[in-house]
């Protein structure tokens, strides 16, 4: 007996251990190859799917419903979506929402993704967690025809994230300046009038929430590419120096981005990083990264700040951390992850300079940790 057209799979994931996961083919049409990790958060797929730090990644959505609110053109971090595609429980469902301007299904095929559901994603998330984030191919096509030899030999050939440099395939080619401040309720975005200090904020790959924060304290955000030279960064005067979010391996970025954090430490300039930036600061100042089996990523990340006991939910979106005992005597640990210990925060014990692991800019997530683009405005003074 034939089956319905309906119960025919359209799309298909490979793993590399030939592990074949079959479903319904969603946005665009083709085959993409990556690291296949999982995401908790509940809402907030359009932030994650333009993500620059999800560049080279298939993202999992542990929340079985994605795609209920369908999409609009405020909810994006980056000009471009960098995931590759995700990973959906349920078929994705007419959009209900007031601010819907498209459906997911239609947002992801214009902007070159793909998606796939009828998964079980909660073994799925089981897998990635006992064996750690493997490497997987995502196709649809619509007819069902696959070529699972070659879906396989892909797989097994691409290299994975350790030692490579996805920053400069995200980062913006050219310096350019930011003043929109954060989104409300009644009236969207907002735009900075009047500003306190000048910051620097270098772009490993850096989402635009960040920037609205940055600019909300009353910042004048000069944004610049990460390969600019100390030289460069200091000619335009900063208050401050911010290491943004990023892609990839930090030990392969820093190759180029840490004698540049070296210098800007010894000028005496405050700074903040957050997460590929945390992990390059602390390169710079002696400590190392490794590369973690399935990773953070998700909006309800419990993070501990040692000083005060303090317990704030978080975001999180990395694939690397800090080795926490490699860093010298003068830096200290000031976060930490309550899942797992691993290290969150760092700051230097006679610099203005400090950093964490997590996204305070929470977008998605909490807002918990918004406190931090205002202390780093009070150490510009």
């Amino acid at each position: 007996m034939s089956r319905a057209l309906s119960d025919i799979p359209t799309a298909v994931l490979v793993l590399a251990d030939g592990t074949t996961i079959w479903g319904h083919g969603a946005g665009a049409t083709g085959h993409k190859v990556g690291e296949l990790c999982f995401n908790t958060a509940m809402t907030g797929y359009q932030e994650v799917m333009t993500d620059p730090s999800y560049a080279s990644q298939i993202v999992t959505f542990t929340f079985p419903h994605i795609g209920n609110v369908g999409c609009n053109s405020e909810d994006i971090e980056a000009t471009t979506a960098y995931a590759l595609g995700c990973v959906m429980r349920e078929p994705i469902t007419t959009a209900s929402n007031y601010r819907s301007m498209t459906s997911f299904d239609s947002w992801l095929q214009s902007n070159g993704l793909i998606g796939i559901s009828g998964v079980d994603t909660r073994a799925l998330t089981h897998l990635v967690r006992d064996k750690g984030a493997p490497t997987a191919v995502l196709a649809h096509a619509p007819d069902g025809v696959f070529d699972l030899e070659d879906l396989k030999a892909i797989a097994k050939k691409w290299p994975g994230l350790e030692g490579m440099d996805l920053a400069k395939d995200v980062w913006g080619s050219q310096t350019s300046t930011w003043d929109q401040t954060l989104w409300d309720i009644e009236n969207g975005y907002g735009q900075l009038m009047s500003t306190r200090k000048h910051v620097v904020a270098i772009d490993y790959g850096i989402k635009r929430n960040i920037l609205r924060n940055l600019a909300s304290t009353g910042s004048r955000v000069t944004v610049v590419p990460g390969n600019t030279s100390y030289e460069a960064i200091v000619a335009l005067d900063p208050d401050g120096i911010f290491l943004s979010n990023g892609p990839g391996d930090p030990a392969a970025t820093g190759a180029y981005a840490v004698p540049v954090i070296r210098q800007l430490i010894a000028s005496g300039l405050p700074m903040f990083g957050i997460c590929l930036g945390h992990q390059m600061l602390a390169l710079a100042i002696g400590g190392s990264t490794y590369k973690m089996p399935q990773g953070h990523r998700g909006a309800n990340h419990p993070v501990q700040e040692l000083e005060t006991g303090k317990v704030e939910i978080t975001s999180m979106n990395h694939g690397f951390a800090v080795n926490a005992s490699s860093l010298p005597e003068h830096v200290s640990e000031t976060h930490v992850s309550l899942f797992d210990g691993s290290n969150c925060g760092l700051k230097l014990k006679h610099n203005k300079v400090f950093s964490v692991q997590h996204h305070p800019e929470a977008s998605p997530g909490p807002q918990d940790s918004f406190y931090l683009f205002d202390r780093f405005m009070q150490m510009m003074g």
